[in-house]
């Protein structure tokens, strides 16, 4: 896994402990839709999310305001990753709740590619303090590696 010094260099990281937020920022040679969907369809979440690259156990998305995720490794069967989504505005946005936080997934055009950014807004400065004691960034970094190289292996079939 990645060092958080490696990771803050590949994703742009930035720890804004005045609002409690870790974001980072990814940019994709794909279009808005396209990494939406893979944010918000499982046959394609399954793919990348888990950080050591394995597929997800299971997968499952309620694609509602107040509907409900469940994200489930292999390896972490006794840790799913559960949610409830708070806001979905295609292509632009995705909110949801998780592990008592706030995510938010903006993606916006950028000259032909796309330029995404993921915030976890914690709710305290000793819950942000925690998720950066359990590595929750570099987690995230390596997740957003798996996706672009998802999204690379896609284009590839494509093209």
């Amino acid at each position: 896994m990645p060092s958080a010094t490696q990771a803050a260099a590949k994703t742009g990281l930035v720890i804004d402990r005045a609002s409690h937020t870790i974001r980072l920022t990814r940019e994709f040679d794909a279009p808005r839709t396209e990494i939406f969907e893979a944010w918000t369809r499982p046959e394609r979440v399954t793919c990348w999310w888990d950080p050591a690259g394995e597929p997800l156990a299971t997968c499952e998305i309620d694609l509602t305001p107040g509907g409900a995720f469940k994200f489930v490794a292999k390896s972490r069967a006794e840790m799913p990753f559960t949610g409830i989504y708070r806001e979905i505005a295609p292509p632009d946005r995705l909110i949801f709740e998780a592990l008592g936080a706030t995510g938010r997934v903006l993606l916006r055009d950028a000259g032909g590619k796309t330029l995404m950014t993921v915030e976890i807004e914690c709710r305290s400065a000793e819950q942000l303090d925690h998720y950066l004691e359990v590595g929750v960034d570099v987690g995230t970094a390596q997740t957003l590696d798996n996706l672009v190289a998802y999204a690379r292996s896609r284009a590839a079939k494509v093209a």
